[in-house]
Parts: C-alpha cells; structure tokens; sequence
C-alpha cells in the first residue's frame, strides 16, 4: 500500500467530541488504503490510555504531549511575528523534524492534514512535489470572528486579530493545497465566497454515524429517575460555544418550561464541566453529569434533545446522533446550519429564548409521549454513511499533483 502521511492536531481518539469522531473516522477508512503514518498532539492527560487503539490503525505514530498553559504562553510569539495565535500554540520542532525525516525516508507522496493549524508542518516548497489534501472541517478564523463579537475589550481585539490573521493563512493553504474539504455544503460554499478564485479547489463530506452504536433499538437502562421529564444537552463542556448555549437555555428557555412542567429536568451531559456551566447546577431541576460511560442512554431516555448553540461552524454532531436515536430535537438556526435532511423531516428550529420554550412545551404537550421520531433517524440513514462520504478523501488522494 501506498504511504500517508495523516497529520491531526488532537489525538484521533476516542470519538467523544466533534472533531475526534471526524477524524477517528478518517484514520479507519485511510488505515484500509494506505500505510499510515500519523503524526499528533494529546491536550487531555487521560488519552495516553488510548494510544495502542489509535496505534492499531498505523504503521508508525509520532505523538507529542500539548501542555496548555506552555501552548497558551508560546502563541503569544505570534504577536511579535505577526502570525495568528493558533499557529505558533500547535508548533513543534520535534514534530517538525519527525514529518521531515519521515516523508524523507519512506518517500511519501500522499499527505492529509486536519485542521489549518497542522498545515504549517508540509507548507514548505520541499513538499511541494507531494498530493496535499486539507481537511480544514470548519472555517476557524470565522469562529474566532463569531467570538469576538461576544467578548469585551481586550479579549475582543485579541480574537478578531486571530481571525483577521488567520483568514489570511487559511486562504495561503487553499492555494498551496490541491483540494481543501470542509464538514458541510454551507461551509464550503461559504470560504468560496470568501476566496472565489479558489472555487475549484474546495470540496466538502458530510460527517457520518454509526447507526448501529447509535440505535435506539438496543437494551438501555434509563439513566433518569422515574418521574424526571428529561431535557438534554450533549457535548464537551469546556468548549465554549458549548458552555454559551447552556447558559442561555438554563437562564432563559428552561425557566419558562419548568414553569408549565414542574418536572421537566435539564440535564447537560459531556466531559470536562467547566466552572460556568458547574454553576447551572445550583439553579433548580439542572444537573451537570460531567463525563458519562455511555451517552447513548442519555440521548435515547431523553424527552427531547436541545441544541441551543449560537455560535458554530460546520455540522452539529449531538443534533445528528440525537437524530439517529430517534430523538425529538429543539435547535437554533446556528445548529441547524450545514445539516441535510430527507424531504420527509421537518427540523424544528428557534431563535429567541421564548420561541425556544414554546418548541419544547409543543412537544411535551403531544400525545407522543415516548418522543419517538423515525424519520429524524432516517433522514440520517440516508444522509450520514461514513464509508459513503468520505470516498471524496479517496478520490482526491488517488490524483496527481497538478503540473505548474
């Protein structure tokens, strides 16, 4: 088999967040193609545990440890170079020198990064004669934008900067690069409107879900207690679009809701509470699981899925495996962007607090009271294959370099 070089910034393991199920993905269908050569960081201490599982998948790995605060304090030399933040917080001089020797050594022509912030280890003219593929998933300098306009002064100047910055090296990798991918239609449409010279060298795949693990069919015990009528939200919660829709929701739609059904329970389920969303627990009828064995019970007892996001990039995992466990789902326009439905299925979408309430007491107050929702579920059969959509990754791979 052929060599590749897979480059990620978060170690592709375990799929337990957005980015690691796209990319976890990635490395399964890449590792039955080629020879993997996968170069990556770990930012979370508890997933050296999952080393040998990634390493299963490579023919060699070269993983470095990413220590926060010495990232954080590291990227502040961006100001003085001019370069966004992002970059200089993922740098590496012995990654740098491993992705130098390795491409050198094994002749490898075929290379895969994912995420902007990786492309700065194979931007240079020596690999200007290999098939470079960029799976950039969202558009972070547009995140970063999105962050600015919820943050006061400095940390406002500071995030518009990155975007600014980073706008600009993103659009620098889209034309070194042979094709650059995206998580969505929307997303990719958008960085073409962005940079519409560069229209013929963007693409997008949908994401996936594995139907089978996420299938409301199988034998879980609920998670709730019995007289609970649960409302839930899935996600790592130190991510802080994440923590933003929670608040918003706790403070503002689940008051409303909690006054028509004294029952009703919100419960935020995902890893790493941060100290924000901790809080939430003090109000009456929230709780704040933190981390959980299996999600799955969680989505599938749950009444309804919310997923009041208000700033986001690409596609909404949690709205996606809620629907494949059949889930009614309440979402903002943020969390609605991106994802395609069968003709069959009517989202249900909301944008003020209000508004919000009203989808969710609308649902509470059917006669379905076990919140069954097949067509959501089919609408993911038919849209979300992870073998199916990413055959482009393979396509692309598989092209010659185009002659300068």
């Amino acid at each position: 088999m052929d060599a590749l070089l897979y480059l990620v910034h978060r170690l592709p393991y375990p799929p337990n967040k957005g980015d690691k199920i796209r990319s976890y993905n990635l490395l399964k269908l890449l590792s039955r193609h080629f020879d993997i050569y996968l170069g990556s960081f770990v930012n979370d201490f508890k997933d050296w545990s999952y080393l040998e599982k990634v390493q299963e998948y490579c023919k060699e790995t070269f993983i470095q440890p990413l220590e926060e605060k010495r990232a954080k304090l590291y990227s502040l030399t961006g100001l003085l170079s001019g370069k966004a933040l992002s970059l200089p917080y993922y740098k590496d001089k012995k990654m740098q020198d491993w992705v130098d020797n390795i491409v050198h050594q094994k002749n490898i022509r075929k290379i895969l990064i994912y995420s902007s912030t990786m492309a700065q280890y194979v931007e240079h003219d020596r690999f200007s004669d290999c098939i470079r593929i960029a799976d950039f998933v969202d558009i972070d300098s547009d995140k970063w934008l999105q962050y600015s306009q919820n943050k006061s002064t400095p940390m406002k100047w500071i995030y518009s900067r990155e975007a600014s910055r980073l706008a600009q090296y993103e659009r620098r990798i889209g034309g070194l690069f042979q094709k650059t991918l995206f998580a969505t239609r929307d997303e990719m449409q958008h960085f073409s409107d962005l940079y519409p010279e560069m229209s013929d060298k963007i693409d997008y795949y949908n994401n996936g879900v594995d139907t089978c693990y996420f299938d409301p069919s199988l034998p879980f015990g609920n998670p709730y207690h019995d007289k609970d009528i649960p409302i839930v939200f899935t996600g790592a919660m130190d991510y802080w679009p994440n923590v933003d829709a929670v608040k918003w929701f706790a403070k503002n739609s689940f008051r409303i809701i909690r006054e028509a059904f004294p029952q009703a329970c919100f419960y935020i389920v995902g890893s790493n509470p941060a100290q924000e969303v901790q809080q939430l627990a003090r109000q009456e009828g929230v709780f704040v699981t933190g981390s959980v064995e299996d999600i799955r019970p969680y989505i599938r007892f749950a009444r309804i899925i919310v997923a009041p996001v208000r700033i986001a990039r690409g596609v909404q995992n949690k709205v996606l495996e809620g629907m494949a466990m059949s889930r009614p789902i309440v979402m903002t326009p943020m969390a609605l962007a991106g994802i395609e439905f069968s003709d069959d299925y009517t989202p249900t979408v909301a944008s003020d607090p209000g508004e919000f309430a009203q989808c969710c007491l609308q649902i509470l107050n059917s006669k379905n009271h076990e919140g069954f929702d097949s067509m959501a579920r089919n609408s993911v059969l038919q849209n979300y294959n992870w073998d199916t959509n990413m055959r482009k990754v393979l396509q692309y791979l598989d092209k010659q370099p185009s002659i300068k």
